[in-house]
């Protein structure tokens, strides 16, 4: 068996030793910053360390990666801002759908107005001669993208470099042309787990055409970005591009993920930000210490909502805290805390704290998220169970993972009160608790390491010289053909046909015997 693990390493790590020399590697950051900012970080951060040339394309906003100067960084960052009018009005409409949001009203309408944003800045880069022509001139083997930014993939293409994508959030956010039955895949949004029943799999068929349909809308909005900076004869088309990435690396898990098929060019890369543990700084050890054995709770609700807070939700979260036995270790901008609200007891409230490091803390005993992938993925790590509140996009839905799992709650946000935020339930209930470690063996047993597998794989397409060979032929064929409609048409066809066929041949047998009959009365 160790032999068996021993051979497997080595064909992941053999062709970095092949490679002649390190390759040029460009990482796009998608324009919406925060978590989406920090797992390509990572990414960089990971291909540099390993040998390869990274440079980062980085559209920076201040509001949405605050003290980046203050990073420390070891590959090459190019950044570009777009006009002073349109960097106003995306904040204007971000700022916009994120109190939307909190307030319980995300609605798609909002959605769209921000993505046109986005395709407007996509078209202002797209234009600046200055930024493309440099980014060719780098020559660049290989460009990685974030693909929630579609603009990404258009850049890529503009360059004409070969190039992989990673998915931030939950399969079935894109169309990546995996095989996707709706009897036990769960459609994004539909908030189904992988056991459906005849109902469940109605709903999950009716999200299907109405989640096609708006990822139909959204692409459409970049089509007159595209009809603008691309010749019509090789003119791309968004839905193609998506299924042109050499890889798909999945910022999930099978811990967390509900099993379903993958394609061979498709990699979980979920917990690269799960970096190795530290010792927590002494003034955590010393709060930690006052609640002995009861341990302390870590409270963390993302970087969007340490900017945008609800003072509403703040009050009734203090008060659920002021109950419990342990102590509350809490991320939350103190510049933004209402002086009306008495901070309970037990919570100390940070601008910032080493979340990973007080994750594998052994007196932790519950985590309060936002439901965030990178969040969720470290406390799968270190078998934290969680009690999570969505806020955005697809963290409703990566908590329905957590429910089903059971190693969590979820907590809608406009729901929350101070006794109906379940603190006390997951953390006496041990059934959590084990459910939690449950998901962190499974999380910690892989054979490879997630930056050994990231890198591996990036390695491997740059000494094959691409991943045809891992990408079926059904990626490129029409949708009527891989959905067999024109074989199933024919076959229709040919159906009536012989039936039409048969109907004349016993009419006229019929006609026949009738006149025969005749005949011989007569």
């Amino acid at each position: 068996m160790a032999g068996q693990w021993t051979l497997l390493l080595a064909a992941f790590l053999l062709p970095g030793f092949l490679l002649s020399e390190a390759a040029k590697i460009m990482t796009v950051s998608s324009s919406l910053g925060g978590s989406h900012y920090l797992l390509l970080d990572r990414v960089s951060q990971i291909l540099q360390d390993h040998g390869h040339n990274v440079t980062m394309f980085l559209h920076i906003e201040e509001f949405l990666i605050p003290d980046l100067e203050k990073r420390n960084i070891s590959y090459k960052v190019i950044s570009w801002l777009p006009s002073e009018d349109h960097r106003k009005e995306f904040k204007k409409l971000f700022d916009f759908f994120v109190t939307e949001a909190l307030l319980g009203r995300e609605t798609p309408d909002n959605f769209f107005k921000l993505m046109v944003q986005l395709g407007i800045q996509c078209s202002d880069l797209l234009k600046r001669g200055d930024i493309m022509d440099s980014l060719k001139n780098e020559n660049f083997d290989l460009i990685f993208i974030e693909a929630f930014d579609f603009c990404s993939f258009l850049v890529a293409e503009k360059l004409g470099k070969p190039f992989v994508a990673i998915l931030p959030t939950q399969f079935n956010t894109l169309d990546l042309g995996l095989p996707s039955p709706v009897s036990y895949v769960p459609v994004f949004h539909s908030l189904l787990t992988d056991h459906i029943d005849f109902w469940g799999r109605l709903k999950n068929l009716l999200k299907f055409f109405g989640v096609s349909m708006k990822q139909w809308q959204v692409q459409s909005i970049f089509d007159n970005t595209i009809k603008e900076h691309f010749p019509e004869g090789p003119r791309p088309v968004l839905s193609h591009l998506l299924r042109k990435a050499e890889l798909w690396f999945v910022n999930s898990d099978f811990a967390l993920e509900f099993a379903r098929p993958l394609l061979p060019n498709t990699v979980y890369v979920g917990g690269l930000m799960v970096r190795p543990v530290k010792p927590v700084p002494q003034e955590f050890e010393n709060f930690i210490a006052k609640f002995g054995d009861s341990g302390f709770v870590l409270v963390a609700l993302g970087s969007i909502v340490s900017i945008y807070q609800s003072q509403e939700v703040l009050r009734e979260m203090n008060s659920a805290f002021a109950h419990l036995s342990q102590g509350v270790k809490w991320k939350c901008n103190s510049s933004y805390w209402s002086k009306d609200v008495k901070l309970s007891a037990n919570v100390k409230i940070m601008d910032w704290l080493p979340q990973n490091d007080l994750l594998a803390h052994p007196r932790i005993r519950l985590f309060v998220t936002h439901g965030g992938l990178n969040s969720i993925m470290e406390a799968i790590q270190h078998g934290v169970p969680m009690v999570g509140i969505p806020v955005l996009g697809e963290q409703t839905e990566n908590l329905i993972r957590v429910e089903a799992k059971k190693f969590g709650v979820s907590i809608q946000l406009k729901q929350i009160r101070a006794e109906t935020l379940a603190l006390k339930e997951v953390i006496e209930d041990k059934r959590y608790k084990s459910a939690a470690v449950a998901a962190s063996i499974i999380r910690c047993s892989h054979p490879l390491t997630l930056a050994q597998r990231l890198v591996g794989w990036i390695d491997h397409i740059l000494q094959t010289g691409g991943a045809a060979h891992l990408k079926p032929h059904g990626l490129r064929q029409p949708w009527h053909e891989q959905y067999m409609l024109d074989v199933f048409l024919f076959l229709l066809v040919v159906t009536l046909g012989t039936l039409w066929l048969c109907g004349k041949l016993v009419g006229m047998v019929a006609r026949w015997l009738c006149g025969a009959r005749k005949l011989k009365k007569a």
